[in-house]
């Protein structure tokens, strides 16, 4: 009759521990509520929000239809330093996710030796006479820690969501280098109007000042008159300087967004005037969560309640299964059947019995970052609800302020030409020149910095939206 061999109570015990392994301490997880307005109280005709922040951004500057912008915005996404770097912190967030997703692994290594030893002859259990031999040995270990509670789990999970977050804030990065260099290019081509508008006035106020010096000469015009006139014309050239300085200021910033040395960088003036792509009259509020910051948010969210589950894990005992196997032999051939050796186990369990209290405090702490993040979510979503009502707010009011300030600037252009002309006449004083003139200078220059905020609240109301779909509608708008 053969013998009966029993099989080990850890091995009859195996596949239930193994079944186990589905087990998770981790609360089931809820994105973080926020209270959502059904419309957005600056702009009617918005719609209920759903997640969208997964879809292409695009070329959204495309929608203000400059070459010179688009070519601005290509080279920084390719040299801009802080892009760069957000790339490289999302390298290595993806690279940690690939670490803790190791451990979901068996650990498997291999060994080999080769030595000539001699034992001594007086050794204990000695035969009597000293011996040499050659040894050789080749196999290999796996080690494999058994996830019965979900820590490891877990683990990946919070680092897989923190990778995913981290992609997110690269794509934060981009659209709010986007964004500055888009704001930048505008605040710069406002200068340039300003500059083109003082050269203008400079060149009215040296014909003045021509002119009252030579009714000075012929004693029709007093010397009061003379200094007003060079006043207002050293006012002039000097706000000329200042407008240049500024304007160098600028165009130095955008070399640095752009990735290029300050020294070596240069923007052509243009004078043209610019006129914003008009707000599409019902953009829908789903694209809010399509902003790169609230996807970040939430997915911190998320790794934060998969780290309370493995903050759980630790109140479980570990279980380690491991294995060992090879070829040992003095002599011979090595790889054969006799000169074979396996090992299966040990099966180690470690529990923590007693530790001051550690463990609980780790779960207090995974909490409070928990709570953390979700308050830090819904503040991101308050936040930038907040930032599309001011974009909409801007655009709306400064467009009417433009209406307005056009014609102020138009009607103080007027009131200055007919001062000159009845100063010319002799039927009015310099001083009705010079306040027309200054007023219509101001006037101006005021309408110009009308229209270079409304362009920037444009490049606002685009980062708002999280980019790119809202360019699509306002190229469409665009007359």
């Amino acid at each position: 009759m053969a013998e009966r061999r029993s099989c080990p109570a850890w091995a009859l015990a195996l596949p239930v521990v193994l079944g186990l392994g589905a087990c998770s301490m981790a609360p089931d997880y809820h994105p973080p509520q926020t209270a959502a307005p059904e419309q957005f109280k600056e702009l009617a005709g918005w719609t209920t929000a759903t997640p969208r922040d997964g879809e292409g951004r695009g070329p959204w500057w495309n929608a203000y239809g400059d070459p010179v912008l688009a070519d601005l915005e290509q080279r920084a996404a390719k040299a801009s330093p802080t892009l760069a770097a957000a790339l490289a912190r999302y390298d290595a967030a993806r690279a940690t996710a690939r670490v803790n997703e190791a451990d979901l692994y068996p650990e498997v290594g291999v060994s080999g030796a080769a030595s000539r030893e001699r034992v001594s002859k007086n050794r204990p259990l000695s035969t009597g006479s000293a011996r040499k031999y050659d040894d050789y040995a080749a196999g290999g270990s796996i080690d494999y820690e058994l996830d019965l509670w979900g820590r490891i789990r877990n683990q990946v999970k919070a680092a897989g969501a923190e990778a995913d977050a981290s992609a997110s804030d690269l794509a934060s990065a981009q659209l709010s280098l986007q964004a500055a260099v888009a704001d930048a290019y505008f605040r710069l081509r406002g200068l340039d109007a300003q500059a083109k508008v003082l050269d203008q006035s400079v060149g009215a106020f040296a014909r003045a000042y021509d002119l009252t010096s030579k009714r000075h000469d012929g004693g029709v015009s007093s010397g009061i008159d003379v200094n007003r006139a060079r006043t207002v014309l050293g006012n002039a050239r000097a706000q000329v300087a200042g407008i240049a300085n500024q304007r160098a200021a600028t165009e130095h910033e955008i070399a640095a967004l752009v990735g290029e040395v300050a020294s070596g960088f240069s923007l052509p003036a243009r004078d043209e005037t610019f006129e914003p792509p008009a707000l599409p009259a019902a953009t829908p509020s789903d694209l809010l969560q399509r902003r790169p910051d609230i996807a970040a948010a939430e997915r911190r969210v998320f790794a934060a309640n998969a780290r309370i589950g493995a903050a759980r894990a630790a109140f479980f005992p570990s279980l380690t299964l491991g294995a060992t196997g090879g070829w040992e032999t003095t002599n011979g051939k090595l790889l054969t059947t006799p000169n074979t050796f396996w090992s299966l186990g040990p099966l180690s369990a470690l529990l923590t019995v007693f530790d001051g209290g550690r463990r609980s405090a780790q779960v207090k702490i995974s909490r409070a970052e928990y709570e953390e993040a979700a308050s830090g979510y819904r503040e991101t979503v308050l936040t930038a609800f907040r930032q599309v009502e001011d974009a909409i707010a801007a655009m709306h009011h400064l467009s009417s302020a433009a209406v307005d300030q056009r014609f102020a600037a138009d009607a103080a252009q007027r009131t200055s030409d007919i001062a000159m002309s009845r100063y010319r006449d002799g039927a009015a004083g310099y001083l009705d020149v010079v306040t027309a003139q200054t007023d219509a200078l101001d006037a101006q220059r005021a309408y110009i910095s009308v229209q270079t905020q409304r362009m920037q609240a444009s490049v606002s109301f685009v980062r708002a939206l999280g980019g790119g779909a809202p360019a699509q509608a306002m190229a469409e708008a665009r007359p």
